[in-house]
């Protein structure tokens, strides 16, 4: 896929890159390897995302058990 940081997301095409982001989302890759494979910002991409109306995941990593 060609590099497209830079240029404005506008109209159909910008509908087009959130629903692939939305897409590859739902698949399992993150914020930042979905901005990647679409060449965008995280914060763009993150913004399409919510503009899709995808519900984002909790942050990830190791969260320690409760004791007692």
């Amino acid at each position: 896929m060609t590099k497209t940081r830079g240029t404005r997301l506008k109209g159909d095409e910008r509908e087009e890159t959130a629903r692939r982001a939305a897409g590859l989302y739902a698949q399992g890759c993150t914020i930042e390897s979905v901005a990647r494979q679409i060449g965008r910002s995280y914060g763009l991409t993150r913004t399409l995302l919510l503009g899709a109306g995808v519900r984002l995941r909790a942050r990830g990593g190791h969260r320690p058990k409760a004791t007692g």
